[in-house]
């Protein structure tokens, strides 16, 4: 699924702002990884929203 992947890569480009924030306190960083949070909820909730769509389609058939 497109929407899992999508997920990956988001939890995977949060990483070094994640590492510089609590490492070395650069809030510019915490901005960076709270802004990537809000997009990591969003794509969590459309793989939501993809599973049952392919649940339902499976009932169908």
């Amino acid at each position: 699924m497109k929407e899992y992947q999508q997920l990956k890569d988001l939890i995977a480009s949060m990483e070094e702002d994640m590492t510089k924030f609590s490492e070395k306190g650069n809030a510019l960083a915490g901005a960076r990884a709270r802004k990537a949070l809000q997009e990591i909820k969003k794509a969590a909730q459309a793989l939501r929203f993809a599973i049952q769509e392919q649940k339902k389609k499976n009932k169908e058939a």
